[in-house]
């Protein structure tokens, strides 16, 4: 009798190891996983997205940002005029571009103009305008202008998308 008690809590014990497995290709990545979770935990029956970055810029500069958002709020309050306007505004060239030096420490449009293939004085300008209209830049004192640390990791990460 004992011997079958004992080989009855064995295969239970192989039933319960079978079903909490699940198999490899349906493991999920650790933030996927986490951020379920934490969704779940929420109410946020959508789930959602969650932006983050720990970087290191060429300048030396460090930046550390997160957020979440759950998908009801991007579906319902995102794709506005707005949000075309923002895009709208990285679909150039040249203003990339200038993001992209900027970024890497030439913050002053004199340094900026430097720069041949950027334009001249004046079409730098109206493209930093453009930029800072839609939040992409931010004047930083002293004719310096940056990037916003809360901007940061969201035009790294379109950048990111827009990779084929």
């Amino acid at each position: 009798m004992e011997d079958l008690v004992d080989r009855l809590e064995e295969l239970e014990r192989r039933v319960a190891a079978l079903e909490s497995a699940q198999p490899e290709h349906a493991q999920l990545p650790w933030a996927v996983a986490r951020l379920r979770q934490e969704f779940a935990d929420a109410g946020k029956r959508t789930g959602g997205v969650l932006l983050a970055g720990a970087l290191q810029l060429p300048t030396g500069e460090r930046f550390d940002w997160q957020a979440q958002y759950p998908t009801d709020a991007i579906v319902g309050d995102v794709w506005t005029i707005e949000a075309a306007n923002c895009l709208a505004a990285l679909a150039d060239p040249v203003r990339l571009r200038l993001l992209q030096e900027i970024v890497y420490g030439r913050r002053t449009a004199a340094d900026l103009a430097a720069i041949a293939e950027l334009g001249t004085s004046p079409e730098i300008y109206q493209h930093l305008r453009q930029l800072a209209a839609v939040g992409w830049l931010q004047t930083a004192g002293l004719g310096r202008f940056e990037v916003p640390e809360s901007r940061l990791v969201p035009l790294l990460a379109v950048l990111a998308a827009a990779q084929r």
